[in-house]
């Protein structure tokens, strides 16, 4: 009984398989061959669809934090301009770091040991900031003086006065607005204090408390 049912079965599906083949050719089963031509492929999504595709689908992480005209934004600019932001360059004048710094200058603040603070990206920013603070006392007078005003066609603001000293001290920075742009220091590779004025302006330092004896506590 069940060998009659499986060849009612097998036989049809047989002979219309034979069918099959002897009406279409080779070449319609053959892949190589097979073309769209006349086709319609023109056709639309429905919206739903749409929607289900992009919730569920893998986007990359193009999420980029907004910085603006913050101090965090001044930082990292001024980093990105120094080095790219990163932590472990030293260029080829021997300054090292996120923001560029000399060894004199670290002395200045309170470090002494230049590969040490090249490995520590917290001494590193600590640094910055005893740097920033230490400028800004040292040209607390000049700030209150210059700022708002304009020289050589720069809007003088503390963040590009803060910026400035960070590239050439605050002596060249001194000399830059008391001579009205006349003495523009340039470093070797050609960025000026009214360069780094004007690219640097209007940031918000507020934060930045001015202080004669600033230094990094390790």
């Amino acid at each position: 009984m069940i060998k009659n049912s499986v060849k009612n079965i097998v036989l049809p599906f047989s002979i219309c398989l034979f069918m099959a083949l002897a009406l279409y050719p080779d070449s319609a089963l053959n892949p190589d061959t097979y073309s769209t031509e006349g086709l319609d492929l023109d056709f639309t999504v429905s919206e739903d669809l749409v929607v289900v595709t992009k919730e569920h689908s893998v986007k990359p992480n193009l999420f980029t934090p907004y910085l603006g005209k913050s101090f965090e934004g001044f930082k990292e600019a001024l980093a990105f301009k120094e080095s790219r932001g990163d932590y472990f360059t030293v260029n080829t004048l021997g300054y090292l770091g996120k923001y560029q710094f000399g060894a004199e200058t670290l002395k200045v603040i309170g470090i002494y040991d230049p590969h040490q603070f090249l490995y520590n990206p917290e001494l590193q920013e600590k640094a910055f900031i005893a740097n920033a603070e230490r400028n800004k006392w040292v040209l607390r007078k000049d700030i209150t003086r210059f700022e708002g005003k304009k020289i050589g066609g720069v809007k003088i603001t503390e963040s590009g006065i803060l910026a400035a000293a960070h590239l050439a001290g605050p002596g060249s920075v001194k000399k830059f607005l008391r001579s009205y742009g006349v003495q523009n220091f340039s470093d070797a590779y050609g960025s000026s204090v009214k360069y780094y004025m004007k690219k640097f302006s209007g940031y918000d330092t507020s934060m930045i408390a001015p202080d004669k004896k600033a230094r990094v506590m390790l």
